[in-house]
Order: C-alpha cells, then sequence, then structure tokens
C-alpha cells in the first residue's frame, strides 16, 4: 500500500515518446520474452557517455555514468518496476518485514551464477551487506560509499550504523536486520550500491584496498578492472577517458534479450554527442541539449523525454566564510532569477523548483515559503550582513565541466547565467571549475568549496531518498551542523505509513526553506536520443535502463 499512490502520480508524468520509439513496459525488468531479431542486425549498441565512471564497483559509486554500467553488470535483490521508481523483485523473489519493522526475510532466486561461475545464494547476500557495514578508512568517505553512509547512518565502528545484520538462514533465505526502522529500505535496495557482487571477486581482486584521502581516494584493483555481478552482461574492458565495454553473459539467468555486446564511448561534449549519432559512431546518447532537438527529430532521429525525477540546485557550504549567516543565504536566493535561468540555458518544459524534490514526491509542501527574486531586497540583505560595494561578498564558486547530468545538462552555461545575477548585486564571485570525478571528491570529501552547482536524479521513489540523502547528517558538501532538522529527519524515515510521511515530510521542507542550506532551482526534462534502428529502448524516470531490454532493427 506504500507505493501505489506514488505510482499513480508518477506514471501519470513518465516517459513520454517525442517520435516513434517505443518505451518497454515489460513484466520483468529484465527481460522474460526474448526478441525475435532478424539475423543481420547488428547486435553491438554504442551509447556515448557524458563522461567516466567514478568506480566499477558500484558500493564506491554515487554518479549516474558509475551506475549506467553498473546495472547491465549487476543485479540487486529488489529492482524496479519498469516505467516507474517503485520496487520489484529481482533477485529476491519475495520478501517480508516483520512486525516491528526491523527485518526483513528474503526468498532469494534458484540457480543464480556470478559472471566468475561462482553460485549466488545466502551467504553471498550476507557477505556484501557486511562488507559494507565493516568499511574502515577513507572507504567510509563521502567520496566513496557513499550511499551506505547517508543511508544507513554509518559503519560498525561508528556505532551509528542501523544494519544490525544479516543471517543466511539456506541458501535461498536471508534474514536481514535493522537497529530502527527504516521506511525506505526496500525501495533503497533497487540502487546499485546494494547490487551483489561475487565474494570471490572481491576478495581475490582486493575490492576493500583503496587509498587515498577521502579529498582524493584511490580505487581497487577490483573496481577499476574485475566488476562480477549477475547481471546480463559481463565486464570486458575500461580504457579510462575513451570507453568501457560489456559483453552479453552466456549463463544469464534471464532472458538475454538481442543485444550482444555494448561499448561506452566517453564524449564528454555534448555537440560532439550529436555529432556522433548523426555520423553513425554511436547509436544513442543521453542529456540532448535543448538547442538540437527539433533537428535532431527533423532528422529523423528517435528522441523520448524522461520524467524530470531530480532537482538542480545550488548549495551553500557552511563552512566557507560568510556562508553562516542566514542573511547572506537569504540574499543569494534573492539575487537568483530561476525563471531567467530556465528560459535561457535549461531544456524546454522544465520547471522551477521550490523545493528539494519534485512535487511527484509524497511530502512535497504545495505551501512552502518561498523567496522571490529581488535583487533589492538582496542587496539589503548583504548589506545588513556587513557587506557593501567598499566591502563586498567574496565567495568561491565552484562548479563541474566537461560533464551533462540530467539535473545540469550544461553545468557551463548555468554556471555563467547564476555568476551574472549574483554578481549584479554586488557579489565578487572567484569561479573554480574540475573534472566531474574530482569535482564531486571536493565538493563531497573536503570542505574546499564555496557556493556550488550539484543536483540529484531520484534513485526511488521515497523523500528519504532526496532530503533525507542531502541533510539526514552532518556532511562535507553542506558544511551545517543542525540536529533538529536531522532528527525530524531520522523520524520521518521511521515512519510506516505513508499517512504518517505527509505531514512529517511536508513540515520538514518547511524547515529546510527557513534554514536555507542552499538554493533549489528546477527541474530540467532529460531527453535521449537514438538512431532509427534503435526500436525499443527501457526508459526509466530513475535510470534503471539494462540494455538486454533494448530491441534493434536493420
Amino acid at each position: 500500500m506504500l507505493f501505489t499512490s506514488r505510482r499513480r502520480a508518477l506514471v501519470a508524468v513518465t516517459a513520454v515518446a517525442i517520435s516513434g520509439l517505443v518505451l518497454t513496459a515489460c513484466s520483468s525488468q529484465r527481460g522474460q520474452e526474448e526478441s525475435e531479431a532478424p539475423s543481420d542486425v547488428d547486435t553491438t549498441f554504442v551509447f556515448g557517455a557524458s563522461g567516466d565512471p567514478s568506480s566499477l564497483d558500484p558500493a564506491f559509486a554515487s554518479d549516474g555514468e558509475s551506475f549506467r554500467i553498473s546495472r547491465q553488470i549487476f543485479e540487486g535483490l529488489v529492482g524496479v518496476e519498469p516505467g516507474t521508481a517503485d520496487p520489484a523483485p529481482l533477485l529476491a523473489e519475495s520478501w517480508e518485514q516483520s512486525e516491528d519493522g526491523l527485518s526483513y526475510t528474503f526468498q532469494l532466486k534458484e540457480g543464480v551464477t556470478f559472471h566468475d561461475g561462482s553460485a549466488f545464494n545466502g551467504d553471498a547476500v550476507c557477505f556484501n551487506f557486511d562488507r559494507q557495514n565493516n568499511f574502515t578508512g577513507v572507504a567510509q568517505s563521502a567520496s566513496m560509499s557513499y550511499y551506505w553512509g547517508a543511508l544507513m547512518r554509518g559503519y560498525a565502528d561508528t556505532g551509528t550504523s542501523i544494519y544490525a545484520g544479516c543471517e543466511a538462514t539456506s541458501d535461498t533465505e536471508v534474514v536481514i536486520s535493522l537497529t530502527q526502522p527504516f521506511a525506505g529500505f526496500i525501495p533503497a535496495l533497487s540502487l546499485p550500491a546494494f547490487a551483489i557482487q561475487s565474494p570471490t571477486a572481491l576478495e581475490e581482486y582486493n575490492a576493500d584496498e583503496v587509498g587515498g584521502t577521502e579529498e582524493a581516494p584511490t580505487q581497487s584493483e577490483y573496481a577499476t578492472g574485475h566488476p562480477t555481478g549477475t547481471g546480463p552482461f559481463k565486464f570486458d574492458s575500461w580504457e579510462p577517458g575513451a570507453e568501457a565495454t560489456v559483453s552479453v553473459y552466456d549463463d544469464y539467468w534471464g532472458e538475454q534479450g538481442q543485444v550482444e555486446k555494448v561499448i561506452f564511448k566517453v564524449i564528454g561534449d555534448t555537440t560532439a554527442r550529436r555529432q556522433a549519432l548523426e555520423s553513425g559512431s554511436i547509436d544513442g546518447f543521453d542529456l540532448v541539449a535543448p538547442a538540437d532537438l527539433g533537428a535532431l527529430e527533423d532528422a529523423g532521429f528517435n528522441l523520448v523525454n524522461r520524467a524530470p525525477f531530480n532537482v538542480l540546485y545550488l548549495a551553500f557550504n557552511q563552512a566557507a566564510e560568510g556562508l553562516d549567516d542566514i542573511k547572506v543565504r537569504q540574499a543569494l536566493t534573492q539575487a537568483i532569477d530561476k525563471d531567467a535561468l530556465i528560459s535561457q540555458v535549461l531544456p524546454e518544459g522544465t520547471v522551477a523548483a521550490t523545493q528539494f524534490m519534485p512535487d511527484t514526491v509524497i511530502g512535497w509542501n504545495p505551501d512552502v515559503t518561498t523567496y522571490d527574486y529581488d535583487p533589492e531586497a538582496a542587496k539589503a540583505l548583504l548589506a545588513e550582513a556587513g557587506y557593501d560595494e567598499s566591502n563586498p561578498l567574496e565567495i568561491l564558486f565552484n562548479y563541474p565541466v566537461n560533464i551533462s547530468r540530467p539535473y545540469m545538462p550544461n553545468p557551463e552555461q548555468i554556471f555563467a547565467n547564476l555568476q551574472s545575477q549574483l554578481e549584479a548585486v554586488g557579489v565578487k564571485i572567484t569561479a573554480e571549475s574540475n573534472e566531474w570525478g574530482e569535482y564531486l571528491d571536493r565538493m563531497q570529501g573536503g570542505s574546499d568549496h564555496g557556493i556550488h552547482l550539484l543536483g540529484w536524479t531520484g534513485d526511488y521513489n521515497d523523500p528519504d531518498n532526496f532530503v533525507g540523502v542531502f541533510f539526514g547528517a552532518e556532511t562535507n558538501e553542506w558544511g551545517f551542523d543542525n540536529p533538529e532538522l536531522f532528527s525530524a529527519l531520522t523520524e520521518a524515515r521511521g515512519l510506516k505509513t505513508e499517512e504518517e510521511q505527509v505531514p512529517a515530510y511536508e513540515a520538514i521542507n518547511e524547515q529546510i526553506a527557513q534554514f536555507i542550506p542552499g538554493v533549489p532551482l528546477a527541474h530540467p526534462v532529460p531527453t535521449l536520443a537514438f538512431d532509427a534502428r534503435v526500436t525499443e529502448y527501457p526508459a526509466s524516470p530513475v535510470q534503471d535502463e539494462v540494455y538486454n531490454m533494448i530491441v534493434l532493427s536493420e
């Protein structure tokens, strides 16, 4: 019952085909009906990726490019209903929650093997959960195991983890226990970060031997060359900066589908990705630039929109000088004209954000406090905080380059637009940019940043996946300590029914709005483009797109 109304709300805005492309809606994420295709169809699918994966070990990743590849190689206990953000059985055929909400019993699929030939079973499941809970040192940093830290609230040696343990009662049954209720636990398991990996490969290739620092971590041998899961495709190779390749796993437990090989070709520039599609060197790419949509459609390419299940935001790192002052944060907020930003640099159909989650998620507050664009009010607030023409507010503005994200298709243009708006009220901007992987490490792994562009595409349909991930605990990205907010989010994530969660999260969204940790800017509409030979593509609002579901023609 928890997910029913969310499904209705999301399905109402799920991806819509712009031209002839069919969005698949099969009964299973992994495909249970084998596609009948002409024998002369080229079964290699080439996708134009906007950047490198940060890690091939999904436990140490939090970015879309890593997860795009992970979803081909790995599977979790829980998947996603096609076309929605709602949970569905995957490696677990069913599950049952205890009355106290503290334990979950999973019945596992039989006859599944990892790509190294080892068996998937209850022991493998527990190995993976225990592994993440026992991360230490750099492995615990937000730039590495972001999701475990955010959702499980800590690790074995921190004393804060809500993970109580895992027991394999048989090869086909496991019981996972928590120390406190977590309403979003089942949908959270659809994240690639909780995918089940081969214990044999994890140990053989020293998966936990990570190094470096929180700001600049280094990946293990496993994470750079030996990812091993149960998915329809096995890892072949990765040449950073160029491409990654996966190919069909012949012993896959489900129907393999038509695609036998996938090449993720790294093309950082949006224009270059479009040109690669036009030249025939790739079959498709994500995050089409708004200016390219009409020409691509006219040329006969297939276009599809995803539902904007995301948020683009300007974050304020309160550890940076001046940003701990609420007057400064409100001034920066009122200096920004969201409508101008959207009309000038974001895709058609994008709507302005009032909160750090879209309105299809329960707990979105229709009456939340907002701060209208008012440059004169912004100047007055800065003056009250002690900043004027003779003593301007000087802040560092960080942004990524050579990357496109669903919530941020053109970061350089977004930065330039916001920079001009902030400078118009007297703010002195120092700009610093980084390539995507380095940028994420800098924003999440240390305090050396100021205001910065980031965003989020929802991983599953639960408010904790938005505001809970952002503001549920003290982090390097936001740089504040707000026990009242942390406590409210902890309490809300443990509520068992939607009826209880709605008012709780509405109140939390108002609390966030008054605290002003940053500016929720917009919910951009992401568009994919494909060669005409791609006749079916499993578009997903949460990007849970597995390529054995693709159908190709001559």
